[in-house]
């Protein structure tokens, strides 16, 4: 077992006695924490040591650095967090084990895992536990507002901490316009009382019960589960009330939240006390895990009456090395037991809650069988309000919930405290409402009876018997003389700052004082203009609330603050913004010239010059700009902040072809790797701002532009360890938009490993002449002994576009960004500014001679509106032409054969190109326009080596699934299977099926039909001549037959056009489908 002799407790108040208490009967020496204004309390007189913390109130409890020392400077062995403060820090943690001290919790890594309520979540997730429906990641402003507006209609939305616990940090959102409101609220809060200001979202269930299972784990892997607690009875999200095992829980929900509680906890091999809480739809049944708290709990209490056990005990003992095994743990709980909190506070009948305090002139808690009161008062004590305001906590333990619930009522009853308001009397008019007599209870039961509690609580004050005596004569009196009006504390609180002095003149509405109560700020404001007469507190000091700050003589001075203030200059910049504007500088193409000269040097763009010539003017909303590297443990931050400016990232949100399609059409995401920051490489923050934007796409419905350019995952990141970066979320959620949205890759320079894989998960992959793209980079092959080889060589772009991977080859980044504002025009609608060709040039298109190729191209020019085509694949695949177009202004996608390759024949890669363009153009609503003339599907013996069978019949499988229009045109041969797959599977799964007067139909080839169809009767012929002129005869009667004009007789098709009518037809014929226009594909392959 590892020594422990000497024990830090870093906490205060009724938790830091408690485990002062476990200790000393150990035989472990103890030592408290405190900063000067928490000398008094009673954890600093009950150690055996004490060290002052710098600084004063809450703050001075999160200094990692202050209490670490404090822990070096006493000697000791080992510090116990406690609960709240740095209980959840894993920098913390890491803290005093780096400094050789043992640490009485879980492990760094398991606090940053199941500490971080989002990592929580996913951990969740990867196990099969149900979860509430949440964000991913921490929300921002647009975050949180996309997934109010995704919720069913009518449901709310729950803000919580991702840090932390104690209802601290959370809000209930209802309405939009009250999003904005509660997130800046909880992260505000979330802040103050963690240290960290993330927040995240998930749906709130109206009605719920809120159960808590107590897992304990030795590090090995083993865990164990100590029953579970229900902590349903919450006020504000803040737990009163606390049972334990839950009251009229059926058999198979229990061991459902045991089983479940347990996997999370053996996932992460999790050591120490630890709490993993859910939520219980009360009209289903079903269970939601909400979080874990890697920490021992306030209502840790009930747990240890109930299977009469010491878990501090426990804790100290795992800290030490113990397993499971050695600890002996009891199995079987006895009774019930109910926890309810004291807290100094006053609450109205709307539920308001203000702090409370005072000098205590009585602390008389109560005892007898079954009784236990953990708490830090006694007579003489001043109560600060820079604290937590809970006193103490009443626990008993019965036989079941009637008499556990009678006794602790009877405790209550006896709990005389005098000097300080508390909510004894709230309490006991909560446990006694008829709800809880069948613990028919939600979370939200409170909020329905805060009048009724507040009126039972007043008849239930009666002066020295359960009372919550507030000590008049305690209260800061101060003789105000006649004809000045008293500025009072408005509750108990800390002064901060007094900003003015005795004389001055000051003006109604002029700030006076700023109090700290709650860890807010509060400013005090001049009631009434006049003249400051007597200032009575001190900054520093704590003030009762009701006690006089200072006092004013009405009558001098200005009438409000707006007549006392000179004149505003709206153009001065105070230094907060210059700051921002001087850093925002420093991260932009005009704080980086010699970057940008580099840049333009290789004949390339930055990242932001591609931005400006993609997106509208003034549109762009950037998110992340301020964002550096995660390599502050080995770069100084002025370092990072200027050379590594956005992580090698930029994104945000804009409009792209606003002129064309209107602002509500033309909404984009971006995100363009920046190859000036450390060679566009994929870190820590980088990763986390392309989760944002991907999650933004994905929510908002924002066709995303990506340029891809950068060499892949960064090793050198410090600030977050990682073992592999497996369990990022980017690749993901970037794959998840497939199908959802038009996703646009760009490639231009070098674009390996981690780079490649986003860009190749595009719908459409735009690549520059100079563009090179790999699934790895240089190093990395090198690495893996497949040879050497300089960044040109792998993956260029003849090798990338004759091989399919590449859609559009450009020049240069000028014309991808042009090409990339075209193609995601056709997904954003129809344009109104629109001209056509001469139709007429169409007649011609097909040469009289049947057997003569003609370039399918010309058609395809001819038939769509002017300069409205863009191919996609050109290089690849032949066989197939694949392309977006307009007609009238309208977008459609188009497939033709082509008729110089293979004479139209499909083969293989021509297949496989007109499948994936049909479901590109199914998942994002575009018609499509099918161009057939093919004599069927490739045969033969060399075409079956390239898996021509599963090939061919994917544009069956493809079609089959489509669910927008196809209007097919037989411009010359519909012959045989190929034909029916470029009409989705056959000629009446089409809108409309026509041909041109050219076009000629078969079930086969007519050759080949004459050849086996009337072998015989050739072969009876023996003069060749004779035998030649037989075959012509048969070939003329099967192509008279087959011709368009013929076959329409027996309405195989719908019509025979003219092919200067071609775009007419189309156009009628989309005016009346009534089809769906967008298909209900799940992804689109990204092959």
């Amino acid at each position: 077992m590892k020594t422990l002799n000497r024990l830090l407790i870093a906490n205060r108040g009724e938790i830091a006695l408690r485990i002062i208490r476990t200790a000393a009967d150990a035989g472990i020496e103890t030592v408290a924490i405190h900063p000067e204004d928490d000398a008094a309390s009673l954890h600093v007189l009950r150690a055996d040591r004490a060290e002052v913390l710098p600084g004063r109130g809450a703050r001075a409890y999160l200094d990692v650095d202050a209490v670490v020392a404090a822990a070096k400077a006493a000697g000791a062995d080992a510090v116990h967090p406690g609960y709240g403060f740095l209980s959840e820090n894993a920098g913390f943690a890491e803290a005093v084990e780096a400094a050789g001290m043992l640490f009485v919790g879980p492990t760094p890594r398991a606090l940053g895992l199941y500490g971080d309520k989002v990592a929580a979540r996913k951990l969740a997730t990867e196990h099969g536990v149900p979860t509430v429906p949440g964000t991913g990641d921490p929300v921002d402003r647009a975050a949180a507002e996309a997934f109010f507006a995704d919720l069913p209609e009518g449901a709310a939305m729950i803000l919580k901490a991702v840090a932390g616990g104690g209802g601290r940090g959370m809000r209930v959102v209802r309405s939009a316009d009250g999003v904005a409101e509660a997130l800046e609220a909880a992260q505000r809060e979330a802040q103050a009382a963690f240290g960290d200001g993330n927040v995240y979202a998930e749906r709130f269930i109206e009605s719920a019960r809120h159960i808590e299972v107590q897992v304990i784990g030795d590090g090995t892997g083993a865990v164990a589960t100590l029953g579970e607690r229900d902590c349903t009875l919450q006020r504000r999200h803040q737990k009163v009330i606390e049972i334990a095992p839950a009251p009229d829980l059926d058999g198979a929900t229990r061991r459902t939240l045991t089983d479940h509680a347990a996997a999370l906890a053996a996932a992460g091999s999790y050591r120490s006390l630890g709490t993993f809480e859910f939520l219980m739809d009360t009209g289903t049944g079903e269970v939601f895990f909400i979080e874990a708290n890697p920490r021992i709990q306030v209502e840790h209490t009930i747990t240890e009456a109930i299977f009469d056990i010491d878990l501090v005990a426990q804790q100290i003992a795992i800290a030490r090395g113990a397993t499971l095994a050695d600890l002996a743990l009891p199995e079987t709980p006895r009774g019930m037991a109910v926890q309810a909190r004291v807290n100094m506070e006053r609450i109205d009948g709307e539920g308001g809650i203000r702090p409370a305090g005072g000098t205590l002139t009585a602390y008389d808690p109560p005892a007898g069988p079954g009784i236990r009161v953990d708490g830090f008062g006694y007579a003489g004590y001043r109560t600060s309000a820079a604290y937590d305001s809970l006193l103490a906590k009443v626990i008993a333990r019965g036989a079941d919930w009637p008499s556990a619930r009678a006794r602790t009522l009877r405790a209550l009853s006896e709990f005389r405290i005098a000097g300080c308001e508390t909510n004894i009397g709230w309490l006991r008019a909560l446990l006694s409402r008829p709800e809880l007599d069948g613990y028919e209870v939600s979370t939200r039961l409170i909020e329905t009876l805060y009048a009724p509690l507040a009126e039972a609580a007043a008849g239930l004050a009666q002066p020295g018997f359960g009372a919550s005596e507030a000590d008049e004569a305690g209260e800061a009196v101060a003789d105000v003389p006649d004809g000045e009006a008293s500025v009072p504390a408005p509750m108990q609180a800390t002064l901060v700052d007094i900003r003015v002095a005795e004389g001055d003149v000051v003006a109604k509405g002029q700030p006076l004082a700023v109090l700290e109560a709650m860890k807010m700020e509060h400013v005090i404001e001049a009631p009434v203009s006049g003249r400051v007469g007597n200032i009575f507190a001190t900054p520093g000091g704590a003030l009762m609330s009701g006690a006089p700050i200072l006092s004013i003589a009405p009558g001098d001075g200005p009438d409000s603050v707006a007549q006392a203030e000179e004149a505003i200059d709206l153009d001065a910049v105070r230094p907060d913004l210059q700051e921002l504007f001087d850093r925002v500088k420093i991260g932009r193409d005009e704080g980086r010239p010699e970057a940008v000269a580099k840049r333009h040097k290789l004949g390339m763009r930055t990242a932001r010059e591609n931005l400006a010539d993609l997106c509208d003017d003034g549109s762009f909303n950037e998110y992340g700009e301020l964002a550096i590297a995660a390599q502050s443990g080995r770069r100084a931050r002025e370092d990072l902040i200027r050379n590594t400016s956005g992580d090698g990232i930029l994104t945000g949100t804009g409009r792209v072809n606003t002129d064309l399609v209107g602002e509500a059409d033309a909404r984009c995401a971006f995100a363009l790797g920046d190859y000036t920051v450390l060679a566009g490489t994929q870190g820590q923050r980088h990763h986390r701002k392309l989760d944002r934007i991907f999650m933004l796409a994905a929510s908002e419905k924002l066709p995303m532009i990506f340029f891809a350019e950068g060499g892949g995952g960064r090793p050198g990141d410090t600030d977050r360890v990682t073992v592999s970066g497996l369990d990022g979320h980017s690749f993901a959620a970037f794959a998840g938009l497939s199908g959802k949205v038009p996703v646009v890759g760009v490639a231009a320079g070098r674009c390996f490993a981690g780079n490649a894989a986003l860009l190749g998960c595009c719908d459409v992959i735009i690549a520059t002449e100079n563009a090179n793209i790999g699934m790895a980079g240089p190093a990395m092959i090198e690495g893996g002994g497949l040879g050497s080889y300089r960044p040109e060589e792998v993956g260029p772009i003849d090798v990338q576009t004759a091989n399919g991977n590449v859609d559009i080859r450009v020049r240069d980044e000028a014309e991808a960004c042009a090409v990339a504002r075209q193609y995601v025009s056709y997904f954003q609608g129809p344009v109104t500014d629109w001209t056509a060709p001469d139709q007429r040039l169409l007649r011609r298109a097909i040469p009289e001679n049947r057997l003569r190729v003609y370039e399918v191209r010309d058609v395809i020019g001819t038939l769509a509106d002017e300069g409205s085509v863009l191919e996609l694949r050109r290089d690849w695949g032949d066989g197939m032409v694949t392309a977006l177009i307009r007609i009238e202004g309208k977008p459609y996608g188009l497939i033709a054969n082509n008729p110089k390759h293979l004479g139209g024949a499909i083969d293989g890669d021509a297949a496989s190109k007109a499948s994936r363009f049909l479901q590109l153009c199914d998942a994002h609503g575009l018609p499509v326009i099918s161009l057939c003339d093919t004599p069927g599907f490739m045969v033969g013996p060399e075409a079956e080596k390239t898996g021509l069978v599963r090939k061919v019949c994917r544009m069956f499988v493809t079609g089959a699934a489509v669910q927008v229009p196809i209007y097919a045109i037989v411009l010359r041969k519909g012959y045989g299977l190929g034909a029916m797959a470029m009409v989705a599977g056959g000629f009446k799964e089409a809108v409309l099926t026509a041909a041109w007067p050219t076009g000629e139909f078969g079930g086969m080839g007519l050759e080949g039909a004459v050849h086996l169809g009337f072998r015989r009767e050739l072969e009876a012929v023996e003069d060749p001549e004779e035998r030649q002129a037989l075959y012509q005869k048969l070939l003329d009667d099967l192509y008279d037959r087959g011709k368009a004009l013929n076959f329409a007789t027996a309405t195989e098709i719908d019509a025979v056009i003219d092919p200067m009518d071609t775009r007419g037809y189309i156009a009628r014929a989309a005016n009346a489908a009534r089809r769906p226009e967008r298909g209900v594909r799940g992804f689109v392959d990204t092959w």
